[in-house]
This record gives C-alpha cells, structure tokens and sequence, in this order.
C-alpha cells in the first residue's frame, strides 16, 4: 500500500475533512471540483465553497504507481496512520518525479492523531453541538487575543442576541498554542462560553479565509460568526530571532570553507549559537546508508533542513553546506525555517565548473568524467542554479578571509549579528 506524510496545511486541512468541519465535504477536490471553487467560489452542486482542499503527491512517489481506486494511508509525523484516502483521480502536469501532481478522493479515518498541547479541545463539530443549548449561538473565530474592544463587542452581541459563545481559537503551526490561551483567557470573561480549537491553516487571501471561517463557525452549530481580529505579528528584532544560513553550490565551489570560516568567525565573536551542518559531516552521521540518487538526495537535504529549522526554532544559527542541487528541494528547506518563526539566508557560491574541476582536491571530478561516479552534479547529473539567492559568491581569486567577510557583512547589515 502506498503512504506518504502530506504537509503541516495538508494535514489540517485532512483533520477538519475527518471531523466534519468541513462538511460537507468528505474528501481531496478533484480537478473540476478545485475549477468551480476557484472561478466561482462553489462546487458542481451549487452550493457556496471558498477555498480548493488540495493534496499534493510528494516527489518521491512515481503517478505511474497510482491507480483509480488506490487506497492510500496518510501518516502524521510521528508515523502514526491517520486515514485512508481511496483514489479517485490524479491530476496536473508534473515533472515525473511526482511534483506538480494532484490526489483526490474520499478520505477514511482510522487512528486517532495525537495533537500535542490542549488535546482535549480538539473536539468534533458533532461532539460540539450535542453540547450546545437551543437557540442562537454566536461563534468567535481567532487566530490571536480578544483585546478590551473586540471582548466587550463579543459580550454585548452575545447578550443581544441571548446567544451561547463558542470560541474557536483556530490552531495552526508554532502560535496555536498561544492562541488557544488566549481563547482561555478571553473564556473567563464570557460565563459559560465553550472552548474548541480548530487546526484552520490561515489563507493568503483576507476574503477567502474569512469566508472558509464561517463555513466552520456553523459547522460548529453557530447562527452568528464574529471574526475576532487579526494577530498584529511585532516579531523580534533580527539578532533575536533563529537564522539558517544555507551554502549551495558545486563540489570544490568553496561553500564548506566558507561556511567553517563564518562559523569560526561567529564562534569567536560571540553573541549567538551556532550550530555548523556541514554536507560531509552529515552525510555520515544523518544520512549514512543513503546513495546519491535524486530522491535520496532530497531526503539528505531534507534532513538537513530538519535539523537547521530546530536549531532555529529555539533562536539559534545554524549553517549549513551541502551541494543541494535541486530547486524545489531547496525551497523546501526554507519553507521549514519560515513555518518555524525564523530567518532564511540562501549562499549561492556560484564558482564556476572549470574552476571547481580545476581545483578538484578530492579528485572527484576526474572519476566522474571517466565514469567511475554515476549522477555527479555538474558532469553526469544537473546543478539548478538559484534565482532566489540572498547572495552570489564567485571564489575564482578570491581570497578565503574575503569571501567570509562577504558573508559576515550581510549577516551585520541584516542585524542578524551586532
């Protein structure tokens, strides 16, 4: 049976598909599903729907595996079996490597996941309004604090309309716990108010997601929705905050003695934690038994970022330099820092292939050009070059002590280091 973990937005939206509060939809939107949504806001049957619940299928797995009437398990981090979805389409115009591709399908719970902090208040709609009194029900959807204003308009609109208060704090990535507290809080000033927090990852567009709000908010029994006020986001200064420096470039580039170079420099001025994940290093202790095909390739780099977007996570900076050849990979790595609450920095040594042969220390290239080394980047294998690189280095001529002080002088000018 093929399984695969979908992404932090996938498996909440997954969650909210299994507990009803999406109804009435039971499952992934198919291509013309996802069409009507998009162009006007509905699905086939007419009836109102703002936003495409999507399920990407990960790189690693070929279309050419997946058939009509597949049952597939979806897993959560930790590996535990959360559903089954039953394939009833694949969709897109991938790269062969399943990127760009489209699952859809009813879904079928099976364990219940584990949520981590305020378990209990993951509660189903179903659950929720067995509990609710007849009558008017005003539910309070919040992605941050009820301030003074916001509670006191909540309390009068539940007094007027002789309403009962569900407060759904809307749970999703590193603040939900944050937001449910304060759900809490915002409860001790509203007497006999219920508490339900719901993992609904936030859309860029202000319509859409208040929209795919209210679809929830009567889910959860509401006859009236009050959209509490958006989070105001005052994130610490740069030098405060976790940062991921990521060296990218081909082998003999210079990337790993730059990067020691920026670690020792960073070591001896002090001020910061760092933590150095260099492409070697890793590969021995991370990623040992892994070969150098593209997929295992990905997972290495993926592994990498693992570890990085952690030690950011808690306001560390960690660097790292390994080849990563591929684009989407890379921006994969970026994403983890970013859902963290840190700062992403991608290197680009972009030194160029004669000279990277040239210097050829480890003698890697001549075997690879007399075939010795299958899929090496930049002779047998592709190197994406960035188009999204915070900054390029050339190292042909360039001296070691100028190419970190390059380094070092966009980390000062950035405020990640004083």
């Amino acid at each position: 049976m093929i399984e695969w973990i979908p992404d932090a937005r996938e498996l909440a939206d997954l969650e909210l598909l299994l507990s009803g509060a999406f109804a009435p939809l039971t499952g992934f939107l198919t291509a013309a599903e996802a069409s009507e949504v998009t162009e006007h806001g509905q699905l086939p049957d007419g009836g109102a729907w703002p936003d495409p619940i999507a399920l990407a299928l990960p790189r690693e797995i070929q279309p050419e595996a997946i058939r009509l009437g597949d049952r597939i398990t979806l897993r959560d981090p930790e590996g535990a079996a959360v559903a089954v979805l039953t394939v009833r389409e694949l969709s897109g115009d991938g790269d062969g490597h399943g990127h760009g591709y489209h699952v859809a399908g009813p879904v079928e719970a099976l364990d219940t996941p584990a949520y981590g902090p305020f378990a209990r208040l993951r509660r189903t709609p179903e659950e929720v309004r067995k509990e609710l009194p007849e009558g008017e029900i005003l539910a309070v959807t919040m992605r941050g604090p009820l301030d003074g204003t916001a509670l006191e308009d909540v309390a009068a609109t539940a007094e007027e309309l002789e309403a009962a208060i569900v407060l759904l704090p809307l749970v999703f990535g590193e603040g939900g716990p944050a937001v449910v507290r304060a759900a809490l809080k915002a409860a001790e000033r509203l007497p006999g108010s219920t508490v339900v927090a719901v993992p609904l990852a936030p859309r860029e567009d202000a319509e859409i997601d208040l929209e795919l709000r209210e679809h929830v908010a009567r889910n959860y029994g509401a006859t009236e929705h009050y959209a509490g006020p958006a989070p105001v986001a005052i994130p610490g200064p740069p030098h405060r905050r976790g940062l991921v420096v990521f060296f990218t470039g081909l082998s003999g580039s210079g990337k790993s003695t730059i990067a020691r170079g920026l670690r020792d420099v960073l070591l001896e001025r002090g001020g910061r934690t760092v933590t150095y994940l260099d492409g070697d290093v890793v590969r021995r202790m991370l990623s040992a038994g892994l070969t150098f095909s593209r997929e295992d390739r990905d997972r290495n780099i993926r592994r990498i970022g693992f570890v990085a977007a952690e030690v950011a996570r808690h306001g560390g900076l960690a660097v790292c330099a390994p080849i990563a050849p591929y684009a989407a990979t890379r921006q994969e790595v970026r994403a983890m820092a970013e859902e963290v609450g840190a700062d992403f920095l991608l290197v680009h040594v972009a030194t160029p292939l004669e000279e990277c042969e040239r210097r050829d220390r480890k003698g890697l290239y001549a075997k690879a050009r007399a075939g010795l080394i299958p899929e090496f980047t930049g002779i047998s294998d592709p190197y994406e070059e960035p188009d999204d690189a915070d900054l390029v280095i050339d190292t042909t001529g360039m001296s070691v002590e100028h190419a970190v002080s390059t380094v070092l002088g966009t980390l000062t000018s950035g405020g990640w280091i004083r």
